[in-house]
């Protein structure tokens, strides 16, 4: 019986997350499976991936195969180096606290990585709300100062009007005063 190490999608549509699965190379893609080692999912930024790393490394160990996907994260997860130290302090290559001092010194370096990656994201999004919210400040600025610049025109405009009624009206006054015939006082 062949068996592979394979994902098992699970979720609605354009919406995936998987089982990390051991199955029968036979059986269905989402049908039986023989072990659940984990789950992965890819909607997440970084992708999130939760695997048990003694039970992977044990089908690996006893034969089992595993698709391009799986390779990868098993790749990314670092059990692939594990089993590749195992071989080394098998031949005698290695003790198993060197291949200890290693694996340490390379999941620090993951780490070190996806924590970057984070702060990278994090400060990414703090920047783009800075500037979006930069941008909304500059607009509303012209909005207030184009709003100022209507109002003073209105005013202007209301300003000009009293006074061309006023010197209309002043110039009606005159022109009855003019009409009308001054008033004799011998009268």
């Amino acid at each position: 019986m062949a068996v592979k190490i394979r994902l098992q999608r699970h979720g609605k549509k354009n919406f995936a997350f998987f089982h990390i699965v051991v199955a029968d190379t036979r059986s269905p893609r989402d049908g039986r499976y023989i072990e659940q080692i984990g789950s992965y999912n890819p909607n997440t930024n970084p992708a999130t991936i939760v695997l048990n790393h003694e039970k992977a490394l044990a089908w690996l160990n006893v034969g089992a195969e595993t698709t391009l996907v799986t390779r990868r994260i098993l790749s990314y997860e670092g059990v692939l180096l594990r089993k590749h130290l195992q071989g080394g302090i098998a031949k005698g290559a290695l003790t198993q606290e060197q291949a200890d001092q290693k694996f340490e010194a390379w999941k620090a370096q993951r780490d070190a990585k996806i924590n970057a990656k984070k702060e990278g994201l994090t400060k990414d999004a703090a920047a783009k709300a800075k500037a979006s919210q930069e941008a909304e400040a500059k607009v509303n600025q012209e909005r207030a100062e184009a709003i100022a610049k209507k109002k003073a025109e209105i005013e202007e405009a209301a300003r000009a009007a009293a006074e061309a009624a006023a010197a209309e009206k002043a110039a009606q006054e005159a022109e009855v005063a003019a009409e009308t015939p001054a008033e004799n006082p011998e009268a």
